[in-house]
């Protein structure tokens, strides 16, 4: 897995070239958060997950971390509290973390204007994908409540070597939809998201419906902000996606 990421970056500016003169818009989003309002409901999960190994942590901190991969999430919070990072304790946690947000994945609901989008881009003939840092086990429940289409390409932390802030998935989410990550508009909700974005050279654009503030997700990199998917339904042209023979 390594080596072909390693090949992914190497050619990714190679790969510009061949394109050349067919280039597309692709169109990668984040999924808790973004599309569906979850992120509450895996802080939950998180301190669920902590308190079980009799790990204190405020709300708060948690929801602060949303939005890395779960590696560097479990550390962080556990440098937060002095507690040494174990490879056993970070495994139990995020293992026991996928557990409780399964129990709580009936309470999200999808984001409004979520699969109006989707289905814009769709219809626009604009690609689209899914690029996530949690665990497959974890977003499952979400995408069956996103009603992902077969085809439509998910990438999630299992499928990569790291995970936000570094640009894996997202290097790995333009590599499947066929497109130089350069011609990428990547959707997310939290800084982690856009400084993962910015470092692979895709467009950010940033929504505040995961909690974080306009000013957070612009100082991190966000080339636009919108409250949730229906305000960036309403200003897509601000992207560059128009119907399929506009001028």
């Amino acid at each position: 897995m390594a080596q072909a990421y390693r090949r992914l970056r190497w050619t990714a500016s190679g790969r510009a070239a061949k394109m050349a003169g067919m280039r597309r818009t692709v169109f990668v989003f984040d999924l808790d958060g973004t599309l569906v309002d979850s992120v509450y409901q895996h802080v939950l999960a998180w301190q669920e997950a902590l308190e079980r190994e009799e790990i204190q942590l405020s709300v708060w901190r948690i929801h602060r971390r949303m939005g890395m991969s779960g590696g560097l999430f479990v550390g962080a919070l556990l440098r937060e509290t002095g507690q040494p990072v174990d490879a056993g304790l970070v495994a139990r946690l995020q293992q026991t973390h996928a557990e409780a947000y399964r129990r709580r994945a009936g309470q999200a609901r999808l984001l409004p204007g979520s699969r109006e989008l989707l289905a814009r881009l769709t219809k626009a003939e604009v690609p689209w994908a899914v690029a996530t840092s949690g665990l497959m086990a974890a977003a499952q429940p979400t995408l069956e409540l996103l009603e992902v289409p077969p085809g439509v390409p998910v990438v999630t932390r299992d499928q990569v070597p790291h995970a936000k802030p570094d640009p894996d998935l997202f290097l790995v989410a333009a590599q499947r939809l066929g497109a130089d990550v350069a011609d990428a508009v990547v959707v997310g909700d939290s800084v982690w998201d856009l400084l993962a974005a910015r470092r692979a050279r895709a467009l950010g654009v940033g929504l505040l419906s995961g909690g974080y503030g306009r000013e957070e997700l612009e100082r991190a990199g966000a080339y636009r902000v919108y409250e949730d998917p229906a305000d960036l339904l309403l200003h897509l042209d601000e992207v560059g996606v128009r119907d399929p023979g506009d001028a």
